[in-house]
């Protein structure tokens, strides 16, 4: 039996018995009304799906985020590596185990990114968006450097928000130089900044800082209001001009692009727009990058819930 094995070590038949995050949980029950947990656990070098069949419990929706204990053999199914717990438990106090192996980190320098993101503040022209970009990094740069982008989907790890916000600013300087003529720099860029920095308030966080799910006020608002409601009242404590506010809080009620994906409304300006693409640009990206590290070349994934469709992995 192998122990303590990272998930991106695992090869179809290893034994195994090694500690792991529980990142999602849902309890089941076949058709002959036997239960069942379906399951994906995580460490620091990538997530697997987990089956433990004929399993009643303890271990269940409640305890995602949280540590387990698994014995069980890897398999291969439907082309991917999946692993069939025999045995499952939540961790104890005198379980001995690195935590820093079980937490996925983005694969960036966070510091690097952090400095090359002071630098775009520091060359936006307008002086009313760079101060409200100053003010939320100096209220909220800390929890913006290490919290994910998400609970599941994509950017799923500690440094998460801070890899798909700096991404996303070289798409957008990129995209400002492109279209000049249409697009002012400084609003695309505070715009991108400052998308998702209510995510903070939205997620409740695990001890390892991880996403288990949501506030109340995440559910009741999300992000896009709650982040569009601070704009707000930092954009008046500043003095700044109230056009410019009400853009920036357009920015962030409409940058999930739809109504059907959670935005508040549609992008009606230039900068909204591109926001918009950017960040489906970058969330997609990330999806495709983890889903493509689980298959070999020559294979299509299963389906992938976020993208309503399985992708392929050429040479």
């Amino acid at each position: 039996m192998l122990r303590n094995m990272m998930i991106a070590d695992l090869k179809v038949g290893d034994v195994i018995e090694s500690y792991y995050i529980l990142k999602e949980c849902t309890a089941k029950t076949t058709a002959n009304g036997r239960p069942y947990l379906s399951a994906q656990v995580s460490d620091r070098s990538g997530f697997i799906t987990m089956m433990a069949w004929d399993y009643p419990g303890p271990v269940g929706e409640a305890n995602v985020g949280q540590v387990v204990k698994v014995r069980g053999e890897v398999i291969e199914y439907r082309g991917t590596h999946q692993l069939t717990a025999h045995r499952l438990r939540l961790a104890v106090e005198n379980d001995v185990f690195d935590k820093s192996a079980l937490v996925p980190t983005a694969p960036i320098d966070p510091e690097e990114r952090m400095a090359e993101i002071r630098a775009m503040v520091q060359s936006l022209e307008d002086a009313d968006y760079r101060r409200v970009c100053e003010t939320m990094l100096e209220r909220h740069g800390e929890a913006f450097r290490n919290i994910p982008a998400a609970k599941t989907v994509h950017h799923s790890f500690l440094n998460g928000l801070l890899m798909h916000t700096s991404n996303m600013l070289r798409m957008a300087s990129l995209m400002a130089e492109i279209y000049s003529d249409i697009v002012d720099r400084s609003l695309l860029l505070t715009g991108t900044l400052l998308h998702d920095f209510a995510k903070e308030e939205e997620f409740v966080f695990s001890e390892l800082g991880l996403s288990t799910g949501y506030t109340v006020k995440g559910q009741l608002l999300g992000h896009l209001v709650m982040g569009a409601q601070e704009v707000e009242k930092v954009a008046a404590e500043l003095g700044v001009p109230e056009e410019k506010s009400l853009l920036l809080q357009h920015m962030l009620l409409s940058h999930h692009g739809e109504p059907e994906f959670g935005a508040a409304v549609v992008p009606m300006c230039a900068e909204a727009e591109l926001l918009s693409k950017i960040d489906l640009i970058d969330s997609r990206m990330e999806i495709y990058t983890e889903a493509l590290a689980e298959i070999q070349p020559g294979m299509f994934t299963n389906r992938i819930f976020a993208l309503e469709k399985k992708i392929y992995r050429h040479e």
